[in-house]
This record gives C-alpha cells, sequence and structure tokens, in this order.
C-alpha cells in the first residue's frame, strides 16, 4: 500500500525544509557573499507560502496515539491490518526536548526524544482514519489521530519545528567549520522566515541560538562576527534581539561604529525598538543597544548630522510623528545616558551633597570648615557656659536663598535673648547673625572623562533636537518637568549651559502646557524656573533666561499669562526670587518692574522696609516710575507707603554691581537707614563714595564682596558711627584694616578669612574700645 503526502496547506513547504542539508558543505567562497542580497534572500525565499495557511505554535494538546513495533519492510502489511491497532488518547507535551505525554501509560509510557524522530509525515489511506501523523522511529513507527484537519496540519509543523530547533540547537552546539557553520545559520533563518507558524518564539528561537553561540565563542574574527549578523538581519527585522545579542551588538558599536553593518542591519533594529518598545525597565539591554547604536552613528565623519538625520527619520516627513512611543523612548535613552556619564562620579562620592546644599554653593560636610563661636573680647561666666548653644542657635537663624543671604536680625530665640541680657541687654546693638556662619565654600567641581564628554555632548544635542519639533515640545517638556538629571549633572556647568536651549524653547512656545512645564512638579520642589532663575545653580547669564521665561512676547503673556497673576506664583517669587527681581527690575527689565507692582498691588510684601526697597526700584528707572505711579493712581493708599527717609533695612540682590547699587540710592531718600547687606553682590572699593552718603548707617555687610583697603579708608573717615562691619572673605589688608581704628563705635567686627595679622589685630582691640564681638578665624591671628 502507498503512503503519500497530504496535499494539504504546508505540504510543499515540508518539502522544501526536508531538502535542505545540515551542516552541509559549503566553500569558503559562499561564506563571504554577504550584504543586502543575503538580507532579502529568505525573503524571496519564502514569498510562495506567503497566503497560505498561519498556525499558532502548538505547546501541548490532546491527541489519539498509536504505536506499532515493525520491521520496515513490513509497514504497509500492518498498517493494512486494522484488528491490530489500538488507538489511546493522550494529552501530549511539546517540550524542548521530546514529546511526553501529561498520562506516561501505555504506547506514551517512555518520552520520545526529538532526536529519534527520523521522519514526520502526513498519511493517508483508503479505509483509514483521518488526519493522521507518521513518526518514524527506531523499530516502530507512532501514529497521531487528530480531530479535524487543521489541527492535523497545525501537529505536523509544530513538530516538525521543534524537532528541526531541537537539531539546531545540538549542531550549533559545537562548531568546527565557521564557513559551515555560517551556512547553517542562513538555513535556520531560512526556515524562521518560511515557516507558517506564528508565535515570537519561531523567530525568538533562532535569535537565542546564535546568540549563545557568539557568547560562547569570543574568539571570532571580525568578519566572522559580521557575517553572522548579516545572516540573522532578516530576523531582526520584526523581532528585537534578546538580550545576550545586545551586548554583542553593543560590543560591536564601541569596536566597529564605522562599520557598514551599523547602518545597514543595526539601523532598521533601532527604528523598531524605538517605534514599538513598552517598558525599557523590563528590557534594559534593548535601551543600552540603542544608546551605543547613536554614539556610534556620532562617530561618523559627519557625526551629528548623522545623528540629526536618524531624528528626522524617527519623526518622519510630517508635521505630526506618528509613532507616539518615539519620544518617550528616545528620552528614556538620553536619560540614561546621560546619568551614566556622571555615574562614576556619583559611586566615587559616599556623601554627596543634596541638590539644596549645591545650590547654596556648599561641599560636602567632611570638606566644610568647621563652625567655630566667634572670639569674645569681654565674656561673663554665663555668657562662656552659653557660648556653643548660642553659637548653634544663632546659625539656624540664618536664611540662605540660593546665592542671596538675608539676614533677619528680629528672628532669634529664646537662647539669643539670653545672650543679649547677659551680654548688656538693650543697651547693646543688634549684631547680623551672618558673623557666625563660616565661610562660604566653593560649589562641586565635576570633572568628566573624554568619553564621557563625548556622551553628554551627544545626547544634550539630541535633546536639543527633539525641542526643535513643534509636536513633541509638549510631551518632552513633561517628561522633563520632574527634571529628572543627578544632581550632579545640575552642579556641572557645560550642562546646564547646553540644556539652556532646550528651556529657552519651552519658554517661547505660546502653548501653556508647554511653558507652564517650567514650574516645579509639586510645592517645595524646584522646577526649571527656580534653576535658572539667579542664584538658582543653573543660572550663568544674571538672569536673561529667567526673564524670558516671563516676559511678554509679542502681546502675548508666556508664562506670565498663565501664572504669574496668581497670587500664589507671586508668593512664591516674594519668597524665593525676591532678590532677583529687584536686579532685574533695577536694570529696566520691564516684566520685572511689572511683577514688583503686582505684588504691592495685591499686598503680596507685608514687611514695610522691603516695600519701601521696591517703591526704591521702582522709581530708579522710568519704566518703573511711570508703572508705579499708574498703580498709586489706581490704589492711592500706596502713596502713604513713601516716608521721608526711606526704609530702615536694604539687602541687595546677589550678583548687583556698583552701577546698580548707585541707581537705587539715586532713586529716592535712605536717610533713615540703619542696616544695609551687600552681601555676595559684585560692588567693589569704588560704592564707598555711595555708602558715606547714608548718615544713619550703624550695620554693614560685605560679606564675599570686591570690597577692598581704598574703601575702607574712606568708609573710616566718614562713618564714624558704624558699630557692626562684615568683612568676611574680601580682600582687604592690614593697610586697609589699620584704618578702622579710627571708628571708635564698632563693636563688632568680622573679619573671617582676610589677610589680618596678628600685630593688627592687638593692635585694634588696644584702639577700639567698644568692640565687644570679633571673628577672626581662618586669619593669621586666628
Amino acid at each position: 500500500m502507498d503512503f503519500s503526502s497530504s496535499p494539504c496547506g504546508g505540504s510543499d513547504h515540508r518539502q522544501i525544509e526536508e531538502s535542505k542539508p545540515l551542516l552541509g558543505e559549503m566553500s569558503a567562497t559562499e561564506g563571504n557573499r554577504m550584504g543586502a542580497v543575503t538580507c532579502r534572500r529568505a525573503l524571496l525565499h519564502c514569498n510562495g507560502n506567503s497566503n497560505g495557511m498561519r498556525y499558532k505554535l502548538l505547546q501541548e494538546g490532546d491527541i489519539q496515539v498509536c504505536a506499532i513495533r515493525h520491521p520496515r519492510t513490513f509497514l504497509s502489511k500492518i498498517l493494512s491490518s486494522k484488528f491490530l491497532r489500538r488507538w489511546e488518547p493522550h494529552h501530549l507535551t511539546l517540550a524542548d526536548n521530546s514529546l511526553a505525554s501529561a498520562t506516561p501509560t501505555g504506547y506514551m509510557e517512555s518520552s520520545i526524544s526529538y532526536s529519534a524522530i527520523e521522519d514526520v509525515q502526513l498519511l493517508s489511506w483508503e479505509n483509514a482514519p483521518k488526519y493522521c501523523l507518521q513518526l518514524t522511529v527506531p523499530g516502530g513507527t507512532v501514529l497521531l489521530q487528530a480531530a479535524n484537519s487543521y489541527l492535523k496540519d497545525q501537529w505536523f509543523h509544530s513538530l516538525q519545528w521543534k524537532k528541526k530547533i531541537y537539531k539546531y540547537k545540538k549542531v550549533l552546539s559545537n562548531p568546527s567549520r565557521w564557513e559551515v557553520v555560517l551556512k547553517e545559520i542562513k538555513t535556520l533563518v531560512d526556515m524562521a522566515l518560511c515557516s507558517p507558524l506564528q508565535d515570537d518564539s519561531i523567530h525568538q528561537a533562532p535569535l537565542e541560538i546564535v546568540s549563545k553561540l557568539l557568547s560562547e565563542n569570543i574568539s571570532l574574527t571580525t568578519q566572522e562576527q559580521e557575517n553572522i549578523i548579516v545572516a540573522i538581519a532578516p530576523l531582526l527585522e520584526n523581532n528585537h534581539p534578546p538580550p545576550n545579542l545586545c551586548e554583542f551588538f553593543c560590543k560591536h558599536c564601541r569596536e566597529r561604529p564605522r562599520s557598514k553593518v551599523v547602518i545597514e542591519v543595526f539601523t532598521p533594529v533601532v527604528q523598531r525598538i524605538l517605534k514599538h518598545n513598552m517598558d525599557f525597565g523590563k528590557c534594559p539591554r534593548l535601551r543600552l543597544f540603542t544608546q551605543e547604536y547613536i554614539l556610534a552613528l556620532n562617530e561618523l565623519n559627519a557625526g551629528m548630522e548623522v545623528v540629526k538625520k536618524f531624528i528626522q527619520s524617527m519623526h518622519g516627513p510630517t508635521g505630526n510623528c506618528p509613532h507616539p512611543r518615539v519620544l518617550p523612548n528616545l528620552v528614556a535613552v538620553c536619560l540614561a545616558a546621560i546619568y551614566s556619564c556622571y555615574e562614576e562620579f556619583i559611586n566615587s562620592r559616599d556623601n554627596s551633597p543634596s541638590l539644596k546644599e549645591i545650590r547654596n554653593g556648599c561641599q560636602q560636610q567632611c570638606d566644610r570648615k568647621p563652625n567655630l563661636p566667634l572670639r569674645l573680647l569681654h565674656t561673663s561666666p554665663d555668657l562662656v557656659s552659653q557660648e556653643a548653644t548660642s553659637a548653634e542657635s544663632r546659625l539656624k537663624s540664618t536664611i540662605v536663598t540660593s546665592n542671596e543671604i538675608h539676614v533677619e536680625v528680629e528672628r532669634t530665640n529664646t537662647a539669643n535673648q539670653k545672650l543679649k541680657a547677659s551680654a548688656g541687654g538693650d543697651s547693646e546693638p543688634n549684631l547680623i547673625d551672618c558673623l557666625l556662619v563660616s565661610p562660604t565654600c566653593s560649589a562641586m567641581s565635576i570633572e568628566l572623562s573624554p568619553q564621557a564628554e563625548r556622551v553628554l555632548g551627544c545626547y544634550v544635542e539630541i535633546l536639543k533636537m527633539l525641542s526643535d519639533y513643534d509636536d513633541w515640545r509638549p510631551a518632552l517638556a513633561s517628561l522633563l518637568q520632574p527634571i529628572p538629571f543627578p544632581k550632579e549633572a545640575l552642579a556641572h556647568e557645560k550642562f546646564t549651559k547646553e540644556l539652556k536651549y532646550v528651556i529657552q524653547r519651552f519658554a517661547e512656545d505660546p502653548r501653556q502646557e508647554v511653558h507652564s512645564c517650567l514650574l516645579s512638579v509639586r510645592s517645595g520642589k524646584d522646577g526649571w524656573f527656580q534653576l535658572y532663575s539667579p542664584g538658582g545653580v543653573a543660572c550663568d547669564d544674571d538672569g536673561e533666561l529667567f526673564a524670558s521665561m516671563v516676559r511678554v512676547c509679542n502681546n502675548v503673556h508666556i508664562l506670565m499669562g498663565s501664572c504669574y497673576k496668581t497670587k500664589k506664583f507671586l508668593l512664591s517669587l516674594a519668597e524665593n526670587k525676591l532678590g532677583p527681581c529687584m536686579l532685574l527690575a533695577l536694570r529696566g527689565n520691564q516684566t520685572m518692574v511689572e511683577i514688583l507692582c503686582l505684588m504691592l498691588e495685591y499686598n503680596i510684601i507685608e514687611n514695610n522696609d522691603t516695600q519701601l526697597q521696591i517703591i526704591s526700584t521702582l522709581e530708579s528707572t522710568d519704566v518703573g516710575r511711570r508703572m508705579y505711579e499708574q498703580l498709586c493712581d489706581r490704589q492711592r493708599e500706596l502713596k502713604e507707603l513713601q516716608r521721608k527717609g526711606g526704609p530702615t533695612r536694604l539687602t541687595l540682590p546677589s550678583k548687583s554691581t556698583d552701577a546698580d547699587l548707585a541707581r537705587l540710592l539715586s532713586s529716592g531718600s535712605f536717610g533713615n537707614l540703619e542696616n544695609l547687606s551687600l552681601a555676595f553682590t559684585n560692588v567693589t572699593s569704588a560704592c564707598a563714595e555711595l555708602l558715606i552718603k547714608l548718615p544713619s548707617l550703624k550695620q554693614l555687610n560685605l560679606w564675599s564682596t570686591q570690597f577692598g583697603d581704598a574703601g575702607l579708608r574712606v568708609l573710616s573717615e566718614h562713618l564714624t558711627t558704624l558699630q557692626v562691619l562684615n568683612l568676611c572673605e574680601t580682600p582687604v589688608t592690614d593697610a586697609g584694616l589699620l584704618a578702622l581704628s579710627s571708628m571708635k563705635s564698632l563693636c563688632s567686627l568680622n573679619m573671617n578669612s582676610t589677610k589680618l595679622s596678628a600685630d593688627t589685630y592687638e593692635d585694634l582691640k588696644a584702639k577700639l574700645p567698644n568692640l565687644k564681638e570679633v571673628d577672626v578665624r581662618y586669619t593669621e591671628a586666628w
């Protein structure tokens, strides 16, 4: 009796597969014929079956089994003898190595290894059960009977696939001749592409085999590696590479970035990853491969131009990108790459400072100079016993916001009051709290390796490119709103300077969903608005970007239009950024002038002296004076704020200059001014001519300015009633400090971190009888 293959769907495909040799011979010239032709070979090969029936790969199922022990010459006769056939129902599992039953009894008492199956055929004969498969095994035959034609074909193709994959796993696990291995890999790829089975594992299994082959044979030549990559390229067009294969691709990108394989093979793979990947957290090696691929593009002769064209290809030619996953995936790759640039630096710091500490210009605690109590010239027993406690409590009362130092003399606690009482009660003058604060520390020094610098430059440029697309900008702003960068990056001047372009693009966008993302994502957390404002850790332009975030552009309010008129926003500015606002208003910025007017109009500022300082700031420019007059016309009670003599306290914003001080002091009367803080400004000795015109001045803070000896000599001649003077971290020397001996009213003097000598210190003690408190730490006199 004849046995022939069934004409059902997929039989031609079976004959093609069975005709291919396993580890057949191949000449060396055949092994070197690679390229685009190889990539198209398998696709053209299976075009004939592209419209055939498709099946899902079976892992298990119910089927009838009949096993017959026979010599092959008697097979036809045995099969025609119906009385010899007895069918058993079994639930079979198609494992990786064998075909096994859930109930190992009868015909399936032992599992059947795929290596023992010599052949799989579709059977049909006269008066025979329908839908049969024949498995040829040593010493007999195993018949499988399915319920219908579709299941019969599904079992047939699944068994064929399992049997073939099992053989390829064994053969490719011990390679000998690489030209033969390459041919078998091509055959394996063709088999996967032409299989009528539709399942992720159909394409993933060959990739896993090749991945294991590459990881276990690290001595392959570069050409052999590239030949294998080209051979599996057709599978990668519609499938993600497995983790181990990603590592191999990463290594290839790093070692041979100019290889044609990077452009011709890896490009469609990365494009698919960016378009379809849903979670890099579950597939981190896909993200790493994408990152290394982009860096490889950047190593080409055209460099960033190639990267730019790749980004354009991902966006598409239209105004809106058709792939919603591209942008978040690109951002995820950029963030991971930027973090990796600072990873070594982060790991090298056992106690890296917080962003707040970085913003305040502090180093690690172990690097800071110790906070020591002042050296008191006149002490009492109670005062000595309370010295350490009082110093600590005063330190806590100092308010440090960015680089601005706001001195709050009134905000003293019980310990301060006790100290004041023990030192002489109300007759003693108020002292500037910052006398007790140790000198400022330099900001963190971020130095990256040359490779890290290249990586950082590449991915910051990509963020810039992403911000140039109108349709991507709202989502990009939202993704960057939580500021997802490490604090070390925000302390790195090069990074924040380059990123400024992206923030500027957000600020210029008229859509509220874009520019509103410049604000913090939640209360109490800094946003881009804070980081790039004057005094912020990222500000390097004296507030130009800060002003652009809130300015009026083409008669359309940008950031201001959505939130700046709200009282909550004005309150946040008054609490954290009042100094920068006043400085920019002092220099004629119309937006800041308007903000200060709104603060007065909405009664945001409660302190009378601060209100008077705002008024003086407004009156220092023509635009400010005009707006303030219009405000007074609407609210006549604001005119009552002005009084002869002006405020008693004045704090100039950080980074103010001599010109800013002159502009402010010339705008009104300051005859009542008793306390002036110029700490952390850019004033020099030239401002002394302005200071001597303040007849009531008693307390002067020049901490960390460029005020020098020439200015001290001018002050000593005219401000003889000055009581408190802070010269901490100024460039003064003995030549200027000796002139202070004529200021008999001085009762508190801070010369911390100056060039004071011991002899000059002793001379000042002798000539200043009222000097009660002095700080000479980090000087020769200490």
